[in-house]
């Protein structure tokens, strides 16, 4: 048995109603409202082709399919194929949910996404019908995953304050970060670790993480964390962080501080419960 757990269909239909319409095995009602949370079928301007999260030990991954003239799924316009998964990997899934799409766009039939979906599960591979070869887990390193996001585009970002990060890492703090566009705070937020290559441990990031009551309690409930935002508010919940990152993406100004006050752009603020880890970022 693989690391797989579950399968789902959410599909928008031509009236924009949003239906999440088949799943297997049973996805319970709490981790389908947080799957249905990140879903962006709902937004045509601002549709999230694919992304990832990270919640109770177990993955998930989004990706959105335009179904435009597809006779097979007449009354369909888009669809978001999800992965429930144990193991961090979003290029292997990314690629592992486009052969369930295919599989499915060919027929209609959500069922056809059973045949590569439990092959996968239980033997590790199965043919791949976007081509002549075949979809083995193994073909996936997690060790390229932990890398695919460089971390020398971290420290271009940030320059010398990059230091903080790493101390924040190696003394297993918690760290937020923010940027307004998700697949902003997806690259900084996965890049992160790299700072502590040693521990490779990727099951402390939370790479996007709404501020409700069901997401915090588990984030909040791991000592060390790195967490993804998008809403701009978690600047003012110094509770939720010992550090944090402004990583947009669109501005060559980067604000990090230690939790505190706000603090203007280009300026840190350490807080005097964190004075002592000051000695360690000389």
């Amino acid at each position: 048995m693989y690391e797989l757990q579950a399968v789902a269909l959410i599909e928008r239909d031509t009236n924009n109603d949003i239906l999440w319409v088949w799943s297997y095995p049973t996805v319970e009602d709490p981790i389908r409202e947080l799957v249905m949370g990140r879903c962006t079928l709902d937004k045509d301007d601002d549709n999230v082709e694919y992304c990832f999260c990270h919640y109770q030990q177990t993955w998930y991954y989004l990706s959105n399919f335009k179904c435009d003239n597809n006779p097979n799924l007449p009354k369909v316009t888009m669809s978001c194929l999800v992965l429930l998964t144990k193991d961090f990997n979003p290029e292997k899934y990314q690629h592992f949910s486009a052969l369930l799409w295919h599989s499915y766009s060919n027929s209609g039939s959500p069922t056809d996404i059973l045949t590569p979906y439990l092959s996968v599960y239980t033997k590790g591979s199965c043919p791949d019908p976007t081509g002549d070869e075949t979809f083995a887990v193994k073909s996936f390193d997690v060790r390229v995953a932990y890398i695919a996001c460089p971390l020398r585009d971290v420290v271009q970002m940030f320059g010398i304050e990059s230091i903080y990060i790493y101390t924040a890492l190696l003394l297993k703090k918690r760290v937020a970060v923010y940027a307004p566009v998700v697949q902003d705070v997806l690259k900084v937020t996965r890049s992160l670790p790299l700072f502590v290559w040693h521990r490779q441990n990727w099951n402390v990031v939370f790479p996007h993480v709404e501020l409700n009551e069901m997401e915090l309690a588990d984030l909040t409930s791991h000592g060390t964390y790195v967490a993804g935002f998008t809403d701009a508010t978690i600047e003012a919940r110094t509770e939720l962080y010992d550090l944090f990152v402004n990583g947009m993406m669109t501005r060559h100004c980067v604000c990090i501080w230690w939790s505190v006050s706000i603090v203007p752009a280009n300026a840190i603020s350490v807080a005097p419960h964190a004075k002592g880890m000051c000695k360690y970022c000389c």
